[in-house]
């Protein structure tokens, strides 16, 4: 007697949720996404997404092949390595600048820019039979047989074997599976921004800022840079692979018009909460001149290159956040309620963790839902192994992020000497900073 086959129901459709999804409706597991936004073209905004080696693997396996090509395709090469440097640009150690060339479709060693809106047209190509937009979750009910019945604000209802939390980090589904799940606000604040590579910037841009990635360690407070310049020009990718792209029922230009985008240097600043004015959230997002104001003051005896990147940049690109972290669970009793990428294990936004944290889960979770839905394992014991594994290496994650987001604000001028003294050693005894950061 055949195994009974699964019907999987995801909460949200993100980046984690739709690479689920792609990997189910790939090994041939009946997938529905249910997705709040009315409309695929709803989230038009947002910074790009650097995707590393983790992620690239789990795309890479989920998608289908001509769908990964795209993306490598579409995306940007964020550079080789990463620097860090102090505020006057001089290099503390600069990391992994002489390794040899990647071939980008190769996941293992990829790593790739990509356009969040872009992303997420690829992610939804060929899932039209799946996701279900305009589905606002409002609970779960589950029954003796084994189901699970999620429940809608427009009073529909969808029942499912299995039911994926992948709403994001306020997510309903996880809030009542896990009523006593708790978040930490970190005492941290962020102000990011973009300077476009018009020929003009390009002239007085600093050679360093368009090598790749930089890590900015002052005297206070932190910087972080990232390159975003695509590969291929949109209209040689249409010309390249647009028959491709109509095979898969995607539209070349409509896929494409957020590549049309000009290329820019993506800039974080990140301080201590107390170190601003108890006004400036509020300013944050309604007074750009407030901001770089702020930016001007507190980059004092900066580089003056590294000033004009944060005051200069576009206004309308200027974006203010906090950070907070979920506080670390404990393994439960599995069920047939999972969960996976912010929805669990919500982290702040640095160094593009979370979003990698969050594909590396959807690639595991498919493996174990593929394996029940076969017939290879049962059904609890691949949800407990996944559910282990992901809050193993989902909450290391959470604490690297938050230890590096702690070293970033702390104001203690010893800790940040230590760590200024720590990086240029490493960068003057190569045999040091191979054995601590690799390769060089």
């Amino acid at each position: 007697m055949s195994p009974r086959r699964l019907d999987v129901a995801v909460i949200g459709g993100g980046i984690g949720g739709l690479c689920l999804a792609q990997g189910l409706k790939r090994a041939g597991v009946r997938v529905t996404v249910y997705e709040r936004d009315r409309t695929a073209d709803s989230r038009l905004q947002g910074f790009r997404l650097n995707i590393e080696p983790t992620g690239s693997i789990a795309l890479h396996a989920c998608l289908p092949p001509a769908l990964w090509e795209l993306l490598v395709a579409t995306a940007g090469d964020p550079g080789p390595g990463i620097g860090f440097l102090d505020e006057r640009l001089r290099p503390l150690i600069l990391i992994g600048q002489d390794g040899p060339d990647h071939d980008p479709l190769d996941p293992t060693v990829s790593e790739h820019a990509v356009s969040r809106v872009t992303l997420r047209k690829l992610l939804l190509a060929g899932l039209d039979d799946v996701v279900r937009f305009g589905k606002e979750f409002t609970g779960f009910a589950r029954a003796d047989d084994g189901t699970v019945t999620a429940k809608f604000a427009d009073g529909t209802t969808a029942t499912a074997d299995v039911l994926v939390a992948a709403d994001g980090a306020n997510s309903r589904v996880w809030a009542q599976l896990h009523p006593a799940a708790g978040r930490i606000a970190l005492p941290a604040t962020a102000v990011a921004g973009k300077v476009f590579l018009t020929e003009e910037n390009r002239r007085w841009l600093p050679e360093r800022l368009l090598a790749g990635k930089n890590v900015f360690w002052p005297r206070s407070d932190f910087l972080f840079t990232a390159i975003f310049r695509r590969r291929e020009d949109p209209t040689a990718i249409i010309a390249r692979l647009g028959d491709r792209i109509r095979a898969l029922g995607l539209d070349p230009e409509h896929l494409l018009a957020d590549s049309r985008d000009d290329d820019y240097v993506l800039w974080a600043f990140i301080t201590h909460r107390d170190s601003l004015p108890a006004s400036f959230a509020s300013k944050a997002q309604d007074d750009p001149a407030a901001v770089r104001e702020l930016l001007a003051e507190r980059t004092a005896g900066w580089h003056p290159d590294l000033r004009r990147l944060v005051t200069a940049s576009t206004p309308d690109t200027l974006y203010q956040t906090g950070f907070s972290a979920a506080e670390p669970l404990g393994q439960w009793e599995t069920g047939n309620v999972t969960g996976l990428g912010d929805a669990v294990h919500h982290m702040p936004p640095v160094g593009g963790l979370g979003g990698n944290t969050a594909l590396r889960d959807a690639h595991r979770l498919c493996a174990a839902l593929t394996a029940a839905d076969r017939g290879e394992e049962p059904l609890p014991r691949a949800l407990r192994a996944y559910e282990a594994d992901m809050l193993r290496y989902g909450f290391e994650t959470v604490r690297e992020v938050v230890r590096n987001t702690e070293g970033a604000i702390t104001r203690s001028a010893l800790k940040r000497s230590a760590a200024r003294w720590f990086f240029r050693t490493c960068g003057a005894v190569p045999p040091l900073g191979r054995a601590v950061f690799g390769e060089r």
